[in-house]
């Protein structure tokens, strides 16, 4: 028998999940953790109970009772029961992803599946998606919300990122790379310093940088709009020390 329309707000399925620490009923570990002061291991998961006839019995896809499917997709490691997403399990990763897995490849270094058009087209950094959002701190690798790859090969939820945009931050909060191709408004850039001279007496002026998409330090004209990187044209650099006076040629 195909599924019923059930579940929650994170889920669509036809069983309720006994949580193997409190024992208590819940459509899913996310409604239970948002209710309980703990957290509910899906893995340790072993009784559901049927929606449709209430029937209590150990973790499968079809309820023993009425046939009904307690979800178009099943894993019996994660215990995850939903809708058909193309959900595929990746073992190295060890919980399930949305898919369709062959659009994506686990990164052994990042320990994290990606997109199949970032296979050797993105900075690994290892453990990464173990680390928090840091935009919202809050976890990544489970997340139900997708990351977003950097170029520093940091990652942010795609909601934190589009939300990060809208403020005008270009920067990854974590190291402080662009976090995207901003070679168009360092060009807008460089057209606006060009109509804009400084003042006379800081037309001589120079001050040492450090460039934070290259990590070049070098020593360029100041101006107030930005400073320009000498080595890759970037102008998301940072003052390091004072202005540098220089004496007017003759």
């Amino acid at each position: 028998m195909a599924a019923s329309v059930l579940g929650c707000e994170h889920y669509i399925r036809s069983c309720l999940l006994r949580a193997p620490c409190c024992s208590k009923l819940y459509v899913c570990r996310l409604c239970h953790d948002a209710k309980e002061n703990h957290q509910m291991d899906r893995f340790k998961v072993k009784e559901v109970k049927c929606s449709i006839c209430n029937r209590d019995q150990k973790a499968q896809q079809t309820c023993e009772g009425c046939r009904i499917k307690f979800g178009e997709y099943y894993c019996d490691i994660c215990h995850l029961f939903d809708k058909d997403k193309k959900q595929y399990h990746c073992e190295q990763c060890g919980i399930c992803r949305i898919g369709p897995k062959e659009m994506y490849f686990h990164c052994v270094k990042c320990n994290l599946c990606l997109a199949s058009d970032l296979r050797g087209n993105h900075k690994c950094v290892e453990n990464v998606s173990r680390q928090n959002c840091p935009v919202c701190m809050e976890d990544i690798h489970t997340s139900r919300i997708g990351a977003q790859v950097l170029p520093c090969g940091h990652l942010l939820h795609k909601t934190c990122f589009k939300e990060m945009s809208k403020t005008g931050a270009y920067r990854c909060p974590l190291c402080m790379h662009s976090a995207w191709d901003m070679t168009t408004c360092w060009e807008e850039l460089d057209k606006e310093i060009s109509q804009t001279p400084m003042p006379t007496e800081y037309q001589n002026s120079t001050v040492k940088i450090l460039c934070n998409d290259c990590q070049t330090h070098c020593t360029v004209q100041f101006h107030v709009l930005g400073m320009k990187c000498s080595g890759c044209g970037s102008y998301n650099t940072a003052q390091d020390g004072g202005l540098i006076n220089q004496e007017p040629q003759e």
